[in-house]
């Protein structure tokens, strides 16, 4: 290895020398600090935490000042998992986005594909035209991903407080929804599966009978992880009064999902802009009430995600039973009869947002009217704005009660840099 000179610290050409130094040395600086030393008090320390969380993959690095075992700031730095999404999708035909929107939250890739895939719709003047059929499968597989996204985020969560029990649990529950999964659209987590218009292919011969059975062994299970997890009295210890928001903060920072339920405000795109099937679905949306500590605290998120499993449940049990009876599968039905052969919106400026399980995903088109790529695709990224109400929620806490705190926040990076 190639030893690198240091410049003289006193030399007033030392900016210059550490470009040319690092230039000759081919190597790359990373993003600055907010902080440097000579804005830290004499009791203050500047710690680095990552790019090496566990459940952020090793790209999240929070640069943290620290007075003691408490923190006095936190400055999270992005940009380790850029996608170039945004600038990909304005160089492609509408219908060939959809990989790339898989890959944001490639945790939930079905839950975005199904917000795409709707705006795409509602700017071609099709989305009353869809079948009944695709509709309700569109809203089965999405609510199959939103039980898989909270497995993730239920156990990565354990494992940042320290039971790496119900991660091992979660991770075998979210297995048997990845194959499903695989033999509905042939892959495990990016599928191309809902397409603008309808879908990839209709579902496989006994596939609601596999995904009924599975409902049925899976509600136990996700009881077992309240009481196992959710319940456990050391569990509420770590998350009870750690990290609290306040309704009014949440609003103010853009918080939306289970974060901004847990805050007590019972709202869910679902019920709010009613798109899809789901209106004709029977199911309750979960507030966080502080019943272990304040609300709006890890707990209380945490405490929302799961309810939510078992409303994510109810749903596709409701689907599989409208698919079973009066949308029974027919040879002559094709889930691609309506998908356009070529997609051109008259020029406008459009945006759809739907629920995804971290919160609201959004699109923004802007379309010419003269070509089938659009001139400008916008997502506005849930876990991106979610991450933004970090600084404010931490300030104060215990260094431990911070991981607490980015655990219960629930991001994805490949959405977070798209």
């Amino acid at each position: 290895m190639n030893k690198i000179n240091t410049p003289n610290p006193d030399s007033r050409q030392n900016a210059q020398e550490v470009q040319y130094v690092f230039k000759e040395n081919n190597l790359q600086q990373s993003e600055p600090n907010k902080y440097t030393p000579a804005d830290l008090k004499s009791e203050e320390m500047l710690l680095n935490l990552g790019p090496q969380h566990p459940s952020t993959h090793g790209v999240l690095r929070l640069e943290v000042v620290t007075n003691g075992e408490y923190v006095v700031d936190v400055v999270p730095h992005l940009g380790y998992l850029h996608r170039c999404f945004e600038k990909h999708a304005e160089s492609l035909p509408y219908n060939q986005i959809i990989p790339y929107v898989d890959r944001m939250d490639y945790v939930a890739a079905m839950n975005s594909e199904h917000a795409y895939a709707m705006g795409v719709e509602k700017m071609l003047g099709i989305s009353d035209k869809i079948p009944p059929r695709v509709e309700y499968i569109r809203v089965l597989v999405a609510e199959l991903n939103r039980l898989a996204s909270h497995f993730v985020a239920l156990g990565t969560y354990g494992v940042d407080i320290g039971a790496a029990t119900v991660f091992l649990w979660m991770m075998r529950d979210r297995e048997h929804i990845l194959r499903l999964m695989e033999w509905l659209t042939g892959a495990r987590m990016l599928y191309n599966y809902i397409w603008v218009g309808g879908l990839f292919y209709d579902l496989p011969v006994g596939f609601e009978e596999r995904c009924a059975e599975f409902i049925q062994y899976v509600k136990p299970k996700i009881l077992e992880t309240q009481q196992i997890l959710v319940e456990n009295k050391i569990f509420v210890q770590r998350t009870a009064k750690v990290g609290a928001i306040p309704l009014d903060l949440a609003i103010n920072y853009g918080i939306s999902g289970p974060m901004l339920r847990a805050s007590g405000l019972k709202y869910d795109l679902r019920r709010i802009d009613g798109y899809s099937v789901y209106p004709e679905l029977d199911f309750e949306i979960p507030v966080g009430t502080g019943e272990m500590g304040v609300q709006g605290d890890c707990w209380d998120r945490t405490w929302v995600r799961l309810q939510e499993c078992y409303e994510s449940a109810k749903i596709i049990e409701q689907c599989l039973t409208r698919l079973t009876t009066d949308l029974k599968r027919t040879r002559e039905f094709d889930p691609q009869a309506i998908v356009p052969k070529k997609i051109r919106p008259k020029a406008q400026d459009f945006y759809v947002r739907a629920e995804n399980p971290k919160g609201e995903l959004g699109f923004y088109f802007r379309a010419d009217g003269r070509s089938d790529i659009p001139f400008r695709c916008k997502a506005r990224s849930c876990c991106f704005v979610n991450l933004s109400i970090l600084s404010e929620v931490s300030r104060g806490a215990m260094i431990a009660d911070l991981i607490a705190i980015v655990g219960s926040l629930d991001f994805v990076l490949g959405e977070v840099d798209r």
